[in-house]
């Protein structure tokens, strides 16, 4: 699996954990092993014109994704199609902010949005509160596991 992280904005992380995280979601949702993504980060300004492009909301915002190829998680006895997942677009910043909201370190939030991100380029969404439970609930598992791993690196 290739995950190639873009600091844009000099914002000081530990890209190899983000990288670390990517793989476990794409290994655990059974992802193409030869599967792509690019996880960016950017300042407020660029994802302002960002979230305002695409969203046609005001501001900036935490993460964005953009899938490429419309990829799904793979299933049981059905080989997983190959291609290229897609764009993650990650605001430190912003992440920064809600971290310390949240009563835990900035890494982790970069870690939970790492995941979130990945989840909507595999088609998940939280628009609807059933969508909103399952994904939520997946993301929580993924991110749980992941860290529970960390120590064993």
């Amino acid at each position: 699996m290739s995950v190639d992280v873009l600091n844009e904005c000099g914002y000081a992380v530990d890209e190899l954990e983000l990288v670390a995280c990517a793989r476990h979601v794409m290994d655990r949702m059974k992802v193409h092993p030869d599967a792509d993504v690019a996880i960016s980060l950017v300042d407020e300004a660029a994802m302002t014109v960002l979230h305002e492009k695409w969203m046609d909301l005001p501001g900036p915002t935490d993460v964005m994704s953009f899938p490429m190829d419309e990829l799904r998680p793979g299933r049981d006895g059905v080989d997983p199609t190959e291609g290229v997942l897609g764009d993650i677009v990650l605001c430190p910043s912003v992440a920064e902010r809600q971290a310390r909201e949240a009563g835990h370190a900035p890494v982790e939030e970069l870690l939970l949005l790492t995941t979130h991100g990945l989840l909507h380029l595999l088609g998940f969404d939280h628009a609807e509160p059933d969508e909103k439970q399952e994904m939520f609930e997946l993301q929580r598992q993924l991110l749980l596991t992941f860290l529970a791993g960390r120590g064993r690196r």
